[in-house]
Parts: structure tokens; sequence; C-alpha cells
């Protein structure tokens, strides 16, 4: 009985050594709270947005998130819909969380307000574009509202960028030349390559994160999002891009990299939208409740 007992201890030990040595791990290396277009206002329903109702949506995923004792939280915008007043009930809510929240703005967080630099203050951004580590990963949040028409460019160096994102769009006869969308400019584009490179010399696995996708909604992406996915492109150290502004949500890749653009929670009377995801060498789980939707992705090391 004792060597039957031996064999089967052995035998469980080169199971588990074995899963390691496939990149597979029992326990996930990072795991986070995923919202994105909480798009809270206290204004009446408009076809199947339900603003009011995002603050009890948001009340119920930020403690489902404390009961399933996430680190942290990355939020990708659209706080707001239309409001500044509106942000501080909505921050009140964020504040219940037990841990971080990271978080970028949205097109719509920008309407009312002239100073950018205070709004990020109220969101807890450490600037307008920034990076923070977890381990051996890098996350990295990206601003697609710096070069925008609503975002306070007007007589600053940004409104030639803009006016020239949109000249190439049309040039192109693209879609996505729209009021509500942005792009980041050649300052940011340039932080990002250097960001990136650090990442790659360094064996880091990166996230990015932005409020408009760079691809997977048509008409909704980023101004210009074929400049930025050529240069993620060039990084194998790049494992996904995840975005909202696009509230039925979206998967694509690109150049092997997928695309996540998460659901947004104002849509729907009562059903929520939020997700958990699970970082492993190997693969990225996205676990999604309500119309959130759940995903596997393996990382492609031959990318």
């Amino acid at each position: 009985m004792k060597k039957i007992g031996r064999h089967i201890w052995i035998s469980l030990l080169l199971i588990g050594c074995s899963m390691l040595a496939n990149g597979q791990s029992a326990a996930p290396l990072v795991r986070f709270g995923l919202i994105a277009d909480i798009q809270y206002a206290n204004f009446d329903t408009r076809g199947t947005r339900f603003y009011r109702n995002s603050l009890k949506k948001l009340e119920e995923s930020v403690r489902e998130f404390n009961k399933a004792k996430v680190p942290f939280i990355i939020n990708l915008g659209d706080i707001t819909d239309r409001n500044p007043d509106d942000l501080a009930p909505v921050l009140k809510e964020l504040g219940k969380f037990r841990s971080k929240v990271y978080q970028t703005s949205g097109n719509h967080d920008y309407k009312g307000v002239k100073d950018n630099a205070a709004l990020y203050r109220k969101l807890g951004m450490p600037a307008e574009y920034y990076s923070f580590k977890k381990g051996e990963w890098r996350f990295v949040m990206l601003n697609t509202n710096e070069v925008a028409s609503y975002a306070n460019v007007t007589g600053t160096w940004k409104e030639d960028e803009l006016n020239q994102m949109i000249q190439t769009i049309k040039q192109a006869n693209g879609n996505n030349a729209e009021e509500y969308n942005g792009g980041i400019s050649s300052r940011q584009l340039k932080w990002l390559q250097q960001q990136l490179q650090t990442a790659e010399n360094r064996s880091e696995k990166v996230l990015i994160f932005s409020h408009h996708p760079f691809s997977c909604a048509d008409g909704l992406t980023a101004l210009n999002d074929k400049e930025v996915l050529a240069l993620v492109s060039k990084f194998s150290c790049v494992k996904a891009l995840i975005a909202g502004h696009h509230h039925a949500g979206a998967f694509c890749e690109e150049n092997a990299i997928p695309c996540i653009v998460a659901e947004g929670m104002v849509e729907t009377a009562d059903q929520n939208a939020y997700g958990i995801i699970e970082l492993y060498p190997d693969k990225l789980t996205l676990t999604g409740y309500g119309r959130m939707t759940s995903r596997t992705l393996y990382f492609n090391k031959k990318k």
C-alpha cells in the first residue's frame, strides 16, 4: 500500500511539473477587473442607453470584484455621459472598491470640461497617458482622446495634428473621421514606442488599453488607428489590445494580435457588463458577467 501511495504521489508531481513546463499554471500570475462605458447621467433613458441604471450596475460590479478579491480594476472610459457633475456619484461607487482603480478617459468625459488636467486628477490618473507594472506584465494606458475636436485642442499644436489625421482619413476614404473619435499625438506615439522597446528588452509582456479601439469596430476606431497598429505589430511583447467605446463589444485579430472590445455597461435596462481577466504564462482568460463575452486567448509565441 505504501508503494502504491508513493507511486500516486510521484505521478501527481510529474503531472504538475509537466503543466509548468508547458506554460500552464494552477493559479494566474495576475488578476484584475474590467469595466467600460459606465456612461452614467442623471438623465432619462434614450434608446438602449439606460443612464441612471449604470450606478446600480456599477455598485454590483464593485461588490463582486471585492468578493472575488481582484487586486485592481481597469476602467476604459466614458465614465459619465454629458455632465461633469455626474462624475461625483460614479467616483463614490468606485471608491467602495478596496484596492486600486486604473482609469482612462473617454470622449463623453470631456463634455463641459475646460481643464483636461483637472479631469485626470479627479480620475486619479497620474498623467494623460501612463503605464504601470505587475510582475512581468506591463500595462499601457493610452489616451485616444488626446487629439480630438472635443478635448480642448483649439489653438494648440494638437489642433494641427487633428487636422492632419482627418485629412489622412478622407484621402483614404475612411469612415472614422467622426466628432466622437479621437487619436493619440505624435508625442504619445513616440512614448508608446519607448514603452514597448523597454518591455521587449526586459522580456516583459504587454497589454495595451484605450477607450477607442484600433480595430474590430467599423467607424468607431481611433483617428490614427492604422498608425498605432503598424507600430505595435513590430513588437512581440504585445499580447492584446483592449478597448471600449463600441458598446456592442467585438473581437478580431490584427497581425496576430488579439483585439478585445469590451461591452458597455450603460446598455440595457438591467443586464450588467463587467469581467475578470486572468493572465497566465501562455494565455489570457476573460470571464464575462452579464453582457460581457467570456474569452480565452492563447499567446502566439511566433508572432
